[in-house]
């Protein structure tokens, strides 16, 4: 029998054969997993169940041009005359048709409002692959569209998940966004991934690379954590006690970095289930009815 000696080293051989194996293994998923990640993680293709007229909704469909030459779609539901706009941001693999029950409120309360599809979700163009930054070009490419029209005054923005961080992101970068609620967002891309990542550590930080070099930005210089100081716009932060995807914690870490923001914790509110949340609508309408409704037109 082999004495522990023996043993001992067969040990150290085996992990020296592993420490080795390691980085060949980690360089060869850097090299292959963009064209992997990009099927692997792309958002699910989901049909739009809903129809504004499902909430007593009248809407028309508005194409807006986007990036890379894609388009856009949106449902436009109008209140009459000029008035503050609120643009709806869905989250990652969903559609403007999950966010319809906010609908009737922000009718209710005299606002236009603009129901959006990112690239690669619901009615809009494919897209090879999408990130939360991409979800802010694609909020701000319906900001843009917004200031052509005569009968907007203001523009607010409600967004869920991957759409929340991507409108804190955007608000941090385009003064025209006049106030946000954001839903249920993460404080930093990187640590949400890596948390929702099924994979052993050494795997989890070669693939958070090639993702960031996917995005094409640094993680930290995207990250709600370090983005919201920089906007100057009144932002509600409203979260679920009992998300599982990203935890309501991130929500109260962005409160506490934007001092003067509002938070709304929903007890027993999961991650995509907005039945729970239902009962804070009003809140919500009343925040936005507060910043935007003294807001004058914008003229040129």
């Amino acid at each position: 029998m082999p004495d522990a000696s023996g043993r001992d080293w067969r040990t150290i051989l085996r992990m020296r054969k592993l420490l080795l194996f390691l980085p060949i293994a980690i360089a060869g998923a850097v090299l292959v997993a963009p064209r992997l990640l990009k099927r692997a993680f792309a958002p699910p293709d989901r049909d739009v169940v809903a129809d504004p007229s499902d909430y007593g909704l009248s809407a028309t469909d508005l194409w807006i041009d986007g990036p890379n030459g894609k388009k856009l779609h949106a449902w436009w539901i109008p209140t009459d005359g000029p008035a503050p706009v609120v643009i709806v941001l869905h989250g990652w693999g969903g559609n403007s048709g999950d966010m319809l029950p906010i609908g009737p409120g922000l009718a209710d309360s005299g606002f236009h409002a603009l129901f959006l599809d990112a690239r690669r979700h619901g009615q809009s163009d494919y897209e090879d692959f999408m990130s939360m930054p991409r979800f802010a070009e694609d909020l701000e490419a319906a900001v843009g569209d917004l200031l052509e029209r005569d009968d907007v005054t203001a523009i607010g923005v409600i967004a869920h998940s991957v759409g929340a961080a991507a409108s804190i992101y955007a608000a941090a970068n385009n003064p025209a966004i006049d106030a946000v609620v954001a839903v249920a967002s993460f404080a930093h891309p990187a640590e949400m991934m890596s948390e929702n990542f099924p994979f052993p550590a050494p795997v989890t930080w070669a693939l958070l690379q090639v993702v960031e070099r996917m995005i094409g930005h640094r993680y930290d210089d995207i990250a709600p954590r370090n983005r919201i100081s920089d906007v100057s716009v009144p932002v509600m932060l409203m979260h679920g006690d009992a998300d599982t995807v990203i935890p309501f914690q991130d929500s109260i870490e962005l409160h506490d970095q934007l001092p003067g923001s509002e938070l709304l914790i929903v007890p027993g509110g999961t991650h995509s289930d907005l039945e729970a949340f239902e009962a804070f609508f009003p809140m919500v309408d009343e925040f936005l009815r507060e910043h935007l409704s003294a807001i004058a037109a914008p003229t040129g």
